[in-house]
């Protein structure tokens, strides 16, 4: 079978692909997001854009004792505004020479399709569905971050962006970056001035401090890392030059962690480290230590609604679900910090529909048979939920 036909024969394939054509780099969504909305309109659905152009389409509910489920996606792909040429490898898509955008387009192209599907089925009694296409995930998150979540009234949220077939995450690590740096105050000559028992080389004392720091896992859980620490690089003085005594070094890190809790302790021992540093070199050098959140922890939920219904409906579809946690980040992350329109904290899983390899790159794929799977799957999740 050759890709036309089978867009011909699969509406959700030839939709996956007219979005996937279209390029859409992180900032410049611009033409995916205006097919949407013309998309919208000849499907007869309601959509708006928020100020940030991030797309809203609602479901109205057809029974308001039932409570409403959200749907979010990603519009911005890796990759520049250069034609997307799609074709079919066997029952792979790909394209040629550039990375596909299945990551997200395949999120996307499930959502709306259900949504279409939905707003078709007046007889169906359900509690509504919103869906949050938002630009801008790859590079910097602003896309979510500008979403307006008190017009949202929806509880829980599935993130259609997980790479597997039947993935349910319910949990993904923080990303925090910790700065040190090490100041000694006496720098010299490293001949005349080598004797001088008040000058420190900042070079030895922040390999000291970088040798006494945690590095690689410092908390896992059942096989899983649930905080870690990473170093990403140190610096002080040139390599070229050996005859002075340096005074300032630095060092980065990369903290991450899925629980609070752990992150604080991690944060803690490298305070305790830092000030134990400067009781040692008091009036010689100091060392000073800075945290920058980039992601807040998307942390375990205690409601276990979802995953029971997920692991139960994939079952029944004849899909392997893989309920587990993620050591990354997500628009999960920012979901499960913030609250909906009735004040509650939305509870947001991320949810693979199809699978997607070598993401990122020009050897990027989705398996379309995963993808019509994960159409199913979708369907009969929000059928249970709304039983």
């Amino acid at each position: 079978m050759d890709l036309n036909t089978l867009r011909k024969n699969n509406e959700l394939i030839d939709l996956f692909c007219n979005l996937a054509q279209i390029p859409s780099p992180s900032l410049g969504e611009e033409n995916v997001i205006n097919w949407i909305v013309n998309y919208c309109k000849e499907q007869n659905l309601i959509c708006k854009l928020d100020g940030y152009k991030n797309i809203h389409i609602n479901i109205p509910a057809t029974d308001n004792t039932k409570q409403p489920i959200l749907l979010s996606a990603h519009l911005d792909v890796i990759g520049d505004d250069s034609a997307v040429k799609i074709y079919l490898d066997g029952d792979l898509i790909k394209a040629e020479g550039r990375t596909l955008g299945a990551d997200d387009k395949a999120g996307v192209a499930n959502a709306l399709y259900f949504a279409t599907l939905l707003a078709k089925k007046q007889e169906m009694k359900h509690g509504g569905l919103e869906l949050v296409f938002t630009r801008d995930e790859e590079s910097g998150m602003s896309g979510i971050r500008n979403v307006d979540f008190s017009k949202l009234q929806s509880k829980y949220v599935l993130v259609l962006d997980s790479d597997t077939l039947g993935q349910l995450l319910t949990a993904g690590a923080s990303y925090t970056i910790a700065n040190i740096e090490v100041n000694s105050f006496k720098g010299g000559h490293s001949g005349i001035d080598i004797g001088d028992k008040n000058r420190e080389n900042a070079a030895k004392l922040i390999a000291d401090l970088v040798a006494e720091f945690p590095q690689g896992v410092f908390h896992s859980e059942n096989g899983q890392v649930i905080t870690s620490c990473n170093i990403g690089g140190i610096s002080a003085g040139k390599l070229e030059v050996t005859n002075i005594i340096n005074t300032h070094g630095e060092a980065s890190y990369s903290i991450r962690s899925s629980s609070k809790k752990k992150e604080q302790e991690l944060r803690d021992l490298m305070k305790f480290l830092i000030d134990d540093f400067n009781k040692e070199y008091a009036g010689i050098a100091q060392a000073q230590i800075t945290f920058k959140e980039h992601m807040p922890a998307f942390e375990k939920s205690e409601d276990n609604y979802i995953p029971i219904l997920f692991e139960t409906v994939a079952r029944k579809e004849g899909i392997d679900p893989e309920i587990s946690s993620f050591h990354a980040g997500a628009e999960t992350h920012i979901y499960a910090n913030e609250t909906n329109a009735k004040g509650e904290k939305f509870a947001p899983y991320l949810v693979g529909l199809a699978t997607v390899c070598n993401m990122h790159s020009e050897n990027e794929y989705v398996d379309y048979k995963t993808m019509i799977e994960g159409q199913r799957l979708l369907q009969s999740l929000f059928a249970a939920y709304n039983s």
